[in-house]
């Protein structure tokens, strides 16, 4: 109980003091979205939560308005409903941003499994199912690290669909399985410097 409510806490101070220092940033890239292309601001797709829960989760928006209807749910590569502001917003995981409001909302952490689309959780087998979801999903996590370049991945794949849910997702389980029954505020803290090191590296 005193681990769930200290990583609360600093959830909410890390995710108000990213969102004050990066104002300026993320009110830029508002602007650069809405010169780029027709559409709102933000992305917003159910994903699911803490204990299976659903919610709406923040992003900027990188493809245009119909990519739903124009593809699958998984990116691939250089995929062409993505915008020319949306690459770079991707590249540098710039998109993610938003997701400090959810941290405010308690519907994400600074650091935890990277929250899925209810399709892809479905293929989920029961006990990774339960031990994933019985932490709070992140904007970042051991598994999104090591799969950061999945969509060049996908790209090479005949079936992007198939090499995410039969490949990719069963390493992703694992790591985040992993995560879930060792997570502490030090591996969180060791986390966040991995995560911020591979940013700056791109």
């Amino acid at each position: 109980m005193l681990l769930l409510m200290a990583k609360r806490l600093f959830d909410l101070l890390g995710a108000g003091l990213a969102l004050l220092l990066l104002a300026p940033l993320l009110l830029g890239v508002a602007l650069l979205i809405r010169l780029d292309s027709p559409g709102p601001v933000f992305f917003r797709q159910q994903r699911v939560g803490l204990g299976g829960a659903p919610f709406r989760i923040h992003k900027f928006r990188t493809m245009r308005v119909d990519a739903p209807a124009l593809g699958p749910q998984v990116t691939v590569g250089r995929d062409a409903r993505i915008t020319r502001v949306g690459h770079a917003l991707r590249h540098y995981r710039i998109d993610e941003l938003p997701q400090f409001i959810d941290v405010l909302l308690g519907r994400m952490s600074l650091v935890g499994p990277r929250p899925e689309v209810p399709r892809f959780v479905a293929h989920y087998p029961p006990a990774l199912k339960r031990q994933v979801l019985a932490v709070r999903p992140g904007i970042t996590d051991p598994a999104s690290l090591a799969h950061i370049d999945e969509a060049a991945l996908l790209a090479a794949a005949d079936d992007p669909e198939r090499e995410y849910i039969e490949r990719i997702l069963p390493r992703k389980l694992a790591l985040q399985a992993e995560y879930a029954a060792r997570a502490t505020l030090w591996s969180d803290l060791a986390v966040l410097g991995r995560t911020l090191k591979t940013l700056l590296s791109r």
